[in-house]
Protein backbone atom coordinates (compact mmCIF):
# COMPACT_ATOMS: atom_id res chain seq x y z
CA UNK A 1 0.00 0.00 0.00
CA UNK A 2 0.86 3.40 -0.96
CA UNK A 3 1.72 5.95 2.07
CA UNK A 4 2.41 9.49 2.27
CA UNK A 5 4.47 11.78 4.47
CA UNK A 6 3.73 15.57 4.28
CA UNK A 7 6.83 17.86 5.31
CA UNK A 8 5.03 21.19 6.05
CA UNK A 9 7.45 24.30 6.26
CA UNK A 10 5.88 27.40 6.07
CA UNK A 11 4.33 29.37 9.55
CA UNK A 12 1.08 28.77 10.22
CA UNK A 13 -0.16 32.45 8.51
CA UNK A 14 0.71 30.66 4.97
CA UNK A 15 -1.93 29.26 2.84
CA UNK A 16 0.26 26.33 2.76
CA UNK A 17 0.39 25.77 6.26
CA UNK A 18 -3.50 24.75 5.85
CA UNK A 19 -2.93 23.08 2.75
CA UNK A 20 -0.36 20.81 3.95
CA UNK A 21 -3.11 19.88 7.03
CA UNK A 22 -5.83 20.11 4.40
CA UNK A 23 -3.96 17.21 2.54
CA UNK A 24 -3.17 14.75 5.55
CA UNK A 25 -6.73 14.90 6.72
CA UNK A 26 -7.87 14.33 3.18
CA UNK A 27 -5.58 11.06 2.55
CA UNK A 28 -5.77 9.49 5.96
CA UNK A 29 -9.82 9.89 4.99
CA UNK A 30 -9.43 7.66 2.32
CA UNK A 31 -7.08 5.44 4.51
CA UNK A 32 -4.03 6.20 3.17
CA UNK A 33 -1.33 5.86 6.02
CA UNK A 34 -0.09 9.51 6.45
CA UNK A 35 2.68 11.05 8.49
CA UNK A 36 3.39 14.66 8.68
CA UNK A 37 6.72 16.16 9.08
CA UNK A 38 6.96 19.72 10.79
CA UNK A 39 10.40 21.25 9.87
CA UNK A 40 11.87 25.24 9.32
CA UNK A 41 8.93 27.57 9.69
CA UNK A 42 6.57 24.78 9.74
CA UNK A 43 6.95 24.10 13.57
CA UNK A 44 5.92 27.42 14.50
CA UNK A 45 2.41 25.72 13.18
CA UNK A 46 2.20 23.86 16.15
CA UNK A 47 3.17 26.91 19.11
CA UNK A 48 0.55 26.79 21.97
CA UNK A 49 -1.23 30.16 22.85
CA UNK A 50 -1.55 31.45 18.84
CA UNK A 51 -4.46 34.17 17.75
CA UNK A 52 -4.96 33.88 14.35
CA UNK A 53 -7.60 36.11 15.02
CA UNK A 54 -4.99 39.00 14.73
CA UNK A 55 -4.30 38.20 11.33
CA UNK A 56 -7.71 37.58 10.46
CA UNK A 57 -7.86 33.94 10.11
CA UNK A 58 -8.94 30.73 11.46
CA UNK A 59 -6.48 29.16 13.93
CA UNK A 60 -5.04 25.69 12.62
CA UNK A 61 -5.33 24.45 15.77
CA UNK A 62 -8.91 22.42 15.18
CA UNK A 63 -7.43 21.04 12.13
CA UNK A 64 -4.25 19.94 14.37
CA UNK A 65 -6.15 18.50 16.89
CA UNK A 66 -8.54 16.39 13.93
CA UNK A 67 -5.58 14.64 13.43
CA UNK A 68 -5.74 11.74 15.67
CA UNK A 69 -9.19 11.54 15.14
CA UNK A 70 -8.42 10.15 11.26
CA UNK A 71 -5.89 8.29 12.65
CA UNK A 72 -2.22 10.53 11.29
CA UNK A 73 -0.19 9.15 14.43
CA UNK A 74 3.07 9.74 13.05
CA UNK A 75 3.15 13.35 13.65
CA UNK A 76 7.09 14.84 13.57
CA UNK A 77 8.83 17.93 14.18
CA UNK A 78 12.72 18.42 13.40
CA UNK A 79 14.57 19.12 16.30
CA UNK A 80 17.16 21.45 14.92
CA UNK A 81 13.82 23.81 13.65
CA UNK A 82 12.53 23.87 16.89
CA UNK A 83 16.08 24.80 18.09
CA UNK A 84 16.83 27.33 15.78
CA UNK A 85 13.35 29.30 16.80
CA UNK A 86 13.62 28.75 20.56
CA UNK A 87 11.08 26.27 20.80
CA UNK A 88 11.15 22.50 22.78
CA UNK A 89 8.44 20.06 22.40
CA UNK A 90 7.07 21.55 25.99
CA UNK A 91 5.81 24.66 23.61
CA UNK A 92 3.88 22.14 21.11
CA UNK A 93 -0.02 22.19 21.45
CA UNK A 94 0.10 18.45 20.17
CA UNK A 95 1.83 15.49 21.15
CA UNK A 96 4.78 15.28 18.00
CA UNK A 97 7.68 13.41 17.89
CA UNK A 98 11.37 14.94 17.94
CA UNK A 99 13.89 13.45 15.12
CA UNK A 100 17.15 14.32 13.86
CA UNK A 101 18.72 14.86 10.32
CA UNK A 102 19.65 10.88 10.17
CA UNK A 103 15.88 10.00 11.58
CA UNK A 104 14.54 12.48 8.81
CA UNK A 105 16.52 10.70 6.02
CA UNK A 106 15.09 6.94 7.63
CA UNK A 107 11.88 8.72 7.01
CA UNK A 108 12.03 9.41 3.21
CA UNK A 109 13.03 6.64 2.83
CA UNK A 110 10.20 4.65 4.88
CA UNK A 111 7.03 6.38 2.92
CA UNK A 112 6.49 5.77 -0.67
CA UNK A 113 5.36 9.10 -1.42
CA UNK A 114 6.30 12.30 -0.34
CA UNK A 115 5.04 15.96 -0.25
CA UNK A 116 6.45 19.10 0.67
CA UNK A 117 4.64 22.15 1.11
Amino acid sequence: MKSLLIITRRPPAHIAAREALDLALAAAAFGVPTGLLFMDDGVLQLRNGQDASLLQQKSLAANLGALEIYGIEDVMVCRHSLAERGLTLNHCLLAADCVDSAQIATLLEHYSEVVTL
